[in-house]
């Protein structure tokens, strides 16, 4: 019991590390992280794919819910407590305008996702806040495609093509052995409605959401556009 009580005072209320050099509340995040519906993202010649699933599609409005628009040439899709990932968003796109109106250009995608990742380390270390419990993968194609996905812990890593959320081990399995560098736009989104087919059970193409970031637009496809472009699951 002494043993139990000792452990609870790194588990609550602060971040602190555990005698055994643990921080349980990163952990937790982290689970939360696990148990959130599956966000992929995919490289390609031009450009990045960003795709993740929604539940209930036909109770919804087609607002977006999981794959959101930074900036023109930036995008974001999150994984875990959706409402953490808005509230880091809402933080993103203010540090975009600010870049704009200190350097009179848009922030690189590099910047971005170092940005985000900071905040997520931030609230780490401080006593009376918890972290957030989101990761995000974020995406941007300015000068050339890139990738990059933030933990609770504010671990930043880049990647070519990545899944988070509760599908991610068999997603990227399926990556792993399918993915290639320098895939066309149409291969890359077969690539990523695959992955997330192998990752949730029971989805169709309504339960998706996707946008594809070049180096100045950022496309959201509906169900309906990629069913015109002939994609299925």
């Amino acid at each position: 019991m002494q043993l139990g009580n000792q452990q609870m005072q790194y588990d609550r209320a602060k971040t602190i590390f555990s005698p055994e050099g643990r921080l349980f509340q990163v952990e937790y995040a982290r689970e939360a992280v696990k148990k959130g519906s599956t966000s992929i993202g995919v490289t390609f010649d031009g450009g990045v794919i960003l795709a993740a699933t929604r539940e209930n599609p036909e109770l919804q409005s087609r607002n977006p819910d999981k794959v959101f628009e930074v900036d023109d040439h930036i995008g974001v899709t999150v994984s875990g407590l959706v409402s953490d990932g808005r509230a880091l968003l809402n933080e993103a796109r203010e540090e975009a305008q600010r870049n704009v109106m200190l350097y009179d250009e848009p922030i690189p995608t590099s910047a971005m996702a170092k940005f985000l990742a900071d905040r997520q380390q931030m609230f780490t270390q401080y006593g009376g806040v918890r972290p957030f419990g989101v990761a995000m993968l974020v995406g941007g194609a300015r000068d050339s495609p890139e990738l990059y996905q933030t933990d609770p812990s504010g671990i930043l890593k880049e990647w070519n093509v990545i899944a988070i959320g509760r599908g991610a081990e068999n997603a990227n399995d399926l990556f792993r052995e399918e993915y290639e560098e320098g895939m066309e736009e149409d291969e890359a989104i077969q690539l990523a409605l695959d992955a997330l087919k192998e990752a949730e059970e029971d989805i169709d193409i309504s339960n998706i959401e996707m946008s594809v970031i070049g180096k100045e637009d950022f496309d959201r496809l509906m169900p309906e556009d990629l069913e015109d472009r002939g994609f299925e699951l």
